[in-house]
């Protein structure tokens, strides 16, 4: 006996179309069929069918692109944030001595499982006076110079951006040494935990703050998100033994490819 599906007609024929994607008979950077095509198709009205593209724009499977269609979109790099991994490796790469280990796996290779060489990375410095989030979240009077560090990561090969963030260092903390102000030192090995280090600084405990809003215009244009998705916001904020917030980072994360993930271990009851 054949089970009825119940579900709503749009979900059936977004389905359908996502299955057809999957199996290669729609390939990436393909159009889908025209809207009429699609209706006359499945028997459905243009609204039923506009709805089963928004579901499909909406997991990040298709694009639209105005005037010229609907097409499949082409595989987006998925992100894989483990904070239960990534905080403790970036602080034994804090251990690096010199430019020997530049090439070895980084915050953004964990994330992406992309390789250093499969990577191009930017970077612009400038100290601007902490406002907002960043003085509240530095725990310093507003107005107070910090460096702002820009970064971004790409992938070598299509040009795409990977990953970008904003990192916020009290210039106090590192005023006196001008290797930790010249940006065409980027990527440091060993990272800002090494960068701190070289100050007498060490890391020991990292707070992430999540949030979730639309993304901006540029961000949407840099990391080719669709309509409707969100991004997350993620607040890095680092302190050193003595409990003070030495660095703060805002890291924009595409919705529709990034996996948050956290463990915490519990002590045993008595």
């Amino acid at each position: 006996m054949t089970t009825r599906d119940w579900r709503p007609r749009y979900v059936q024929v977004a389905d359908a179309l996502q299955d057809q994607i999957r199996s290669g008979e729609l390939l990436p950077d393909t159009p889908l069929p025209s809207e009429p095509d699609l209706a006359e198709t499945y028997g459905l009205s243009r609204t039923s069918v506009r709805n089963a593209i928004r579901l499909l724009r909406a997991q990040g499977i298709v694009r639209v692109e105005r005037g010229k269609g609907t097409f499949v979109r082409a595989t987006v790099q998925r992100i894989v944030r483990n904070a239960s991994e990534r905080y403790p490796a970036e602080k034994q790469r804090a251990l690096l001595i010199d430019d020997t280990e530049r090439g070895s796996v980084g915050a953004s290779e964990m994330d992406s499982g992309l390789t250093f060489s499969d990577l191009r990375f930017e970077a612009k410095y400038d100290v601007i006076d902490a406002q907002g989030d960043v003085a509240q979240l530095l725990e310093v009077p507003p107005g107070t110079p910090v460096l702002r560090r820009a970064f971004a990561s790409f992938k070598v090969d299509s040009g795409d951006q990977v990953q970008s963030s904003c990192s916020y260092i009290p210039h106090e903390l590192i005023r006196h040494h001008p290797e930790l102000l010249d940006s065409s030192r980027e990527p440091w090995p060993g990272g800002t935990m090494h960068q701190l280090r070289t100050v007498g600084v060490e890391v020991m405990s990292i707070t992430d703050r999540i949030t979730t809003r639309v993304p901006t215009v540029e961000e949407a244009e840099d990391l080719h998100i669709e309509d409707g998705i969100p991004v997350f916001v993620l607040w890095k904020i680092c302190r050193d033994k003595d409990g003070l917030a030495v660095e703060v980072a805002e890291v924009v994360l595409p919705g529709d490819r990034t996996e948050l993930a956290y463990t915490t271990e519990l002590e045993p009851w008595a």
